[in-house]
């Protein structure tokens, strides 16, 4: 189940965007970002969904799509929620919008309208018990083959 290996998100928080302001567009970071204003649009970590912290304080606000590795949560979000590592949702938070989550923190109070989906660490495989029987071939006297699946 744990594989021994931890991808710790950054602790630095190195970029803010502050309460009253209001970011209109995508917004790509990298390490960490505390957003305290609005955005409109998707925020995401340039060094992609296996790094990169992202806090949206209490008065924070985003209208997008969110991708980061580890995501604490205390304002709004409306949009889909992917983290790879971990999602803390504070008691304030409110989620609009499936939270994909491979762990998940979540306080008293803190709502979620939406799925919340659980992302394996470990790769898919098939389910035991299904298997495919490999085709047949028939074959009948002057009649062409005919190819069909046992199973």
């Amino acid at each position: 189940m744990f594989s021994g290996k931890k991808v710790s998100a950054p602790k630095e928080i190195a970029s803010l965007i502050g309460a009253g302001s209001t970011v209109i567009g995508d917004v790509t970071y990298s390490g960490g970002l505390r957003i305290d204003g609005t955005v409109r649009g998707a925020v995401r970590c340039t060094d992609g969904e296996s790094a990169g912290m992202l806090v949206i304080s209490e008065a924070g606000i985003v209208q997008g799509e969110v991708r980061a590795a580890h995501l604490v949560v205390a304002g709004r979000i409306e949009g889909p929620v992917h983290a790879t590592e971990l999602v803390e949702l504070q008691p304030r938070a409110r989620i609009s919008g499936d939270v994909h989550y491979r762990a998940l923190e979540m306080h008293n109070g803190a709502v979620v309208d939406g799925m919340l989906v659980h992302v394996s660490a470990e790769p898919a495989v098939a389910r035991p018990g299904l298997k495919l029987a490999p085709p047949t071939v028939r074959l009948e006297p002057n009649v062409e083959p005919k190819v069909s699946s046992v199973g």
